[in-house]
């Protein structure tokens, strides 16, 4: 379903130069640009989220990009965000996880992943949308301490509640292409 954004859309020449290049890829990749549209009437909160939060947390090197891109393509298959499965997907594979990896990211036991990546992924699955009622519990917690330190579960919980905030976000504004299942496409109005 494509966005149907009640937003105003900032057209591409009057965009910050620095979004200029992320509208064209858009364009590519999508053949949607609404959120860096929209996002352009904002440059300085755009520029925190692709710098502050990506640059400064997300790709900080302190977690493997590989089990980064791997909980965050999780959480986009699980939100139905069109736009971010087919984004995710191409960062997830350019981290290094394999097709058969990203293709069984909704199977954690199909034998691909090592036990880190399970539980980061039975993590990311408290920290999605669609379970607001998900906490760590101390099982959840015990397993997650055999193979992560307390600063790497706060870096990881961090990075995970920033993506589905956006996903909020980004569904709420109307910003991106949802795929079919979405669970978070307005009702149509009548």
């Amino acid at each position: 379903m494509q966005p149907d954004t009640p937003f105003n859309r900032v057209p591409r020449e009057r965009l910050d130069p620095k979004l200029q290049p992320l509208w064209d890829h858009a364009k590519a990749l999508h053949g949607d640009t609404t959120f860096f549209e929209v996002m352009g009437n904002a440059p300085e909160a755009t520029d925190w989220y692709l710098n502050g939060f990506y640059k400064g947390l997300f790709q900080s090197g302190r977690l493997d990009p590989k089990l980064v891109e791997l909980v965050r393509l999780r959480l986009a298959n699980v939100h139905g965000c069109a736009f971010c499965n087919r984004s995710d997907r191409i960062a997830a594979l350019a981290a290094g996880l394999s097709e058969a990896e990203v293709d069984a990211i909704g199977d954690p036991d199909a034998g691909l992943f090592d036990e880190r990546q399970k539980a980061a992924l039975a993590l990311a699955d408290v920290m999605v949308l669609t379970n607001p009622m998900g906490h760590v519990s101390r099982e959840l917690y015990a397993r997650l301490k055999l193979s992560f330190s307390d600063a790497e579960l706060v870096e990881l919980g961090l990075i995970m509640a920033v993506l589905t905030g956006v996903a909020k976000f980004i569904f709420a504004y109307d910003l991106v292409e949802k795929e079919d299942y979405c669970p978070f496409t307005p009702k149509a109005a009548g």
